[in-house]
Order: C-alpha cells, then structure tokens, then sequence
C-alpha cells in the first residue's frame, strides 16, 4: 500500500513538473486571444437572398484564407447571420478587410493549353516556369518545380456525364494542393517522355513511377472572370483557364453528394430552366465536349473565389434538367463540391458591419490585472486554509502548484498543435476554477476531522475520510463539467473560453486529487509527527480507537 501510494505521488509530480520544465525549455507558451494580444476583429453581415451553404461556405474560405497566411490563433465564428472574425497580432486594418473578403461567386471557365508550356496545368507557380526547349511535348503532361516535364495520362480527370447518360467514367477527382513534399506521378500510357531543362529524354515504360520535387507554395495575380490565366487548383496545381463562360447560377441549390452506381461518391445536381440556367450550361458543354478553340482540353473548371475546385471533363454536348459528376472522389471530397455548387447556385455577398482594432497596450493592462487578481485570490485562498487546516494548508498549496503546473503545460501544448488561445475569459474561467479545487480539499479535510473526532487514528481517518470524500468531489466536478460542457456547445466566442478552460481546470482537480492529495495525506497520517501534533486545529489522540 505504502509503495503504490509513493508511486502514486512521484508519479504525478514527475508528470506534472516534468512537463512544465520541457514546456520552458522548448520555448512554448499559451498564445493569447485579441483581448490580450490586441489584432482586428471584423463584423460581416450578409445582404440581399442567400442560403444557409452559402454562409457556411463563407465561414471556411475565410478559415482557409486566414489560415494560409499564418495568422495566429484566428477565431471565425458566425452569431446568426453575422461573421466574426477576430485577427490577433494583425495592425493593418485595410489588409485586414481584404483578407476576409470573399464573395461565394462560383464561376464556370473553360481549361486552356498554354502556349508557353504546351500544358493546362503545372505543379508550381508558373512565373518561376522557363518555356518548354522542346514542341514535342504531348498534351496533358505537367511540369514540375525542377522544371521536368512528364506525361500523366489522360484519365486523371473527372468526367461530367448528363441524367441520361452512363456513370461509369474515367477516375480521376480534384486537383492536389501544393505541398513541399515529393510527390509521385505514375503514368498509365504505354510510354511517356520526359523533357528536361537540357532538352535531354527519359523513355519511361507502361506503370513507372518518377518521383519529382513538388511546389512550393506561391501567389498568382487574380485572374478576373473576363480574363485567362493561370488559376490556383485545390490540391496545388495552376491550372490555364479561359473567360468565365457562366456562374454557379446555372445550377439548383439541389447539389447532394451520393454513391453512383458503378462511379463511387459523386455529386448529382439540377440544371435551372431557360437561357439562364441549362443555356449557358450547354453552350459551354457543348464547346468543350467538342475540343473547341474556347475549350480545347474538354475539361471545365468549377471556380470558387480563385481557386479550381474541380475540372472534369465533359461527356456530351446537351444536357437536360440535371448533370452527375463522378470520379474518383472520396465522400468529404464530394459534399465539398456539392457545398461550393450550392453556394455558387445563390451566392453570398458579405458586407462589413463593423471593424474594431483592440490596442496591444489595453491587451498587456488587461492581462496584467487579470494577473493581479488571480495571485492576490490564490494567496488569499492559502491563507485561509492555513488559518483553518493549519499545516495541512501546506497540501493545498502543493496541490494548487501541481494543478497550475498540469493546466500550463496543457494549454501551452494544446496551443501550439491545435490553435488554441488564451483570452481574459479564459484566464476568468480559470481563476473561477481555483474555488472548484479549494472545495476538494475542504470535503476531504472535513472528513478527517469528522473521523478523528469520532475517536479514530489518524491513518484510519485519512483512508475513511478520503474514501468518502471522492464520492462527493467527483460528483461535484461532474456537476461543473457538465456546466462547463453547455456552455461550451450552446455558447460562441468569450463564453466559450471560459467554459473551456473552467472543463480544463475541473479534470485537473479531480486528477490531481486522486493521485496528489490522496497519496500527500495518506502517506503524512502513517507518520508519527502527524499523529502528535495539532495539525487541523484539534487534538488528536494517539490511542485513538480504529
């Protein structure tokens, strides 16, 4: 008994101490929110019709944006109909506005073949592209950042096919997203080139892998709807794209996502009626169905604020009522595009309600007070348990240490690898928190005492009294984790901080309870200066009865 309760207390100082220390020694800290960091938060309220898909499409191309460019620990959130989007560290108010700007606008532009290249897309940014040293290469092939050329074949496309056609189809499904990883491209034809930067050839046979570096990431100019150039592609190519033919207007806000028979996931969606709807569909269906000058390549790419969510390759010429696209898709891949064909059907247009710039200066004071007021509660709290429990106050303040050491770690681990942030409500919620711990130990000591005044040893007492003292403190933190847990789910922004950090700090109480104070207090009532002295302001006697 002795040995797992020594276990028990090593066990969580080395945890808990441990991790503090190689926190500090890795530089890790919690990162702070807007109120304490300062940055811009930004209100966008919706205009004019729009749809639920088209606000939640909203909410993640700004998450995507906000995130690409680094900012830290962003919040975007919707309250109603509004957007909020709080942008800690950032100063610049107008690059701010444009960062959040998006529009839902769903264009459809017919996939070109390059003229400097030859090719409709490549892996990386192509002003960094030198022309091809040679007219031989084929079409579809891609060049890549080491500036090699290399044939895919034709079937990594998606293919749209009309209500009354087949499904099955060639595999294929949106483009990848750029990465600095390698990637391998295996090719399906029976035989490929390769043309270097030297011009030299490389035969590569039926199946052969070649494995290349892939893109680093870049930024493109916008192309506007009227205009061709290349387009940033989900998945990392920069696809050539020509005129916006037609918007996401054309279709219904019907797009589901669904398993086809003999195609896998696809998404199935309905044509609007008249010129407006399945007549510029078809004009476009028809011009690259027939590998027109205005879309050579047979393929048309979906566009969602400047980026190529998909690019199949058209069937037929004539579509009616509705259009199935299929491919390679995985499920998530296509409710995506079925989101982006939803929005893009009654697009969102998101004007700016409000712009708050929180000073970095009002951040510090606040974060300084907040500081101040928890060491004077904490130190006010000791005081009193050390006035009431006498030397048992010592156990509170080794447990509080333990817990503050647990909760550091925690958040400052949780900020680095998930994005979370600290913020006043948050630092309130774990000020809060201190109360839910000192209540541990006040039904712990009070059982003590009620069994050593029952005449009982002390080391009796402490196992009786911690025995059922759990009872009551895990009932007790169950009811403030399921407070925490409401306030969580029901609640957005600042009230959601504090309710997450005051959940954080009950599990810390209850871990802490079982494996500090329990073993601490245990361990203390075996010795025989606890049994002789006046330790929680009564006498205890030491022939009292077991």
């Amino acid at each position: 008994m002795r040995k797992r309760l020594l276990y028990s207390l090593i066990g969580i100082l080395v945890v808990a101490f441990g991790g503090l220390i190689f926190t500090l020694a890795e530089g890790d800290e919690p990162s702070l929110g807007l109120d304490l960091q300062g940055g811009i938060s930004i209100t966008q309220q919706p205009v004019g019709e729009f749809n639920t898909a088209s606000l939640d499409l909203a909410v993640e191309r700004i998450r995507e944006r906000v995130d690409s460019l680094g900012v830290s620990e962003p919040e975007i959130l919707r309250q109603g109909d509004a957007i909020v989007v709080n942008l800690p560290g950032v100063k610049n108010q107008e690059q701010a506005e444009e960062l959040v700007k998006v529009t839902g606008q769903v264009y459809l532009r017919p996939v070109l073949i390059d003229d400097q290249f030859g090719i409709p897309c490549v892996t990386s940014d192509p002003s960094d592209q030198p022309a091809a040293t040679t007219d031989t290469t084929p079409s579809g092939t891609v060049a890549t950042s080491d500036t090699s050329v290399t044939t895919v074949p034709a079937s990594t496309t998606t293919a749209v096919v009309g209500s009354d056609a087949p499904t099955t189809t060639a595999a294929g499904g949106p483009a990848r997203r750029p990465s600095t990883a390698n990637t391998t491209t295996t090719t399906a034809s029976p035989a490929s080139t390769t043309v270097t930067a030297d011009a030299s050839t490389t035969t590569v046979r039926d199946g052969a892998t070649t494995t290349t570096a892939a893109a680093t990431d870049a930024t493109l100019p916008e192309v506007g709807p009227d205009a061709s150039g290349f387009v940033r592609a989900r998945g990392g190519s920069f696809c050539n794209v020509g005129p916006a033919g037609g918007t996401g207007e054309v279709f219904q806000d019907d797009a589901t996502a669904r398993i086809l028979s003999g195609s896998g996931w696809g998404v199935t969606v309905s044509l609007r009626g008249g010129s407006s709807g399945e007549g510029v569909w078809n004009t476009l269906a028809s011009a690259c169905f027939t590998g027109s000058a205005v879309c050579p390549t047979r393929q048309l790419a979906i566009e969602l604020d400047g980026e190529v969510i998909s690019a199949p390759t058209v069937q037929q010429a004539n579509f009616t009522d509705s259009v199935q696209i299929t491919g390679s898709f995985s499920e998530s891949e296509a409710r995506n595009l079925a989101r982006v064909l939803n929005s893009g059907s009654l697009p969102v247009k998101l004007e700016t309600q409000a712009v708050q710039t929180v000073s970095p200066t009002l951040g510090k004071d606040s974060l300084r007070a907040a500081w101040i007021a928890g060491l004077v509660g904490v130190g006010l709290v000791f005081l009193f348990m050390v006035l009431y429990y006498r030397l048992l106050g010592l156990i509170v303040a080794g447990g509080l240490a333990v817990s503050a050491a647990l909760i550091y770690t925690v958040i400052s681990f949780l900020s680095k690898t998930q994005g979370l942030a600290l913020s006043l409500a948050g630092i309130a919620g774990l000020i809060v928190s201190v109360g839910v711990t000192v209540d541990s130990y006040v039904v712990f000591f009070e059982r003590l005492k009620d069994e050593v005044r029952a005449g009982r040893s002390m080391r009796n007492s402490a196992q009786r009294g911690f025995a059922g003292a759990w009872h009551t403190i895990v009932v007790a933190d169950t009811v403030s984790l399921i407070g925490a847990a409401v306030l969580w789910y029901l609640t957005v922004g600042s009230v959601r901080g504090f309710a997450f950090f005051l959940g954080l700090s009950t599990l810390c109480d209850l871990v802490v309870a079982y494996f500090f104070t329990r073993p601490a207090v245990l361990l203390l009532a075996r010795t025989q200066w606890m049994s002789r002295r006046k330790v929680m302001g009564i006498e205890v006697s030491p022939a009292g009865a077991s």
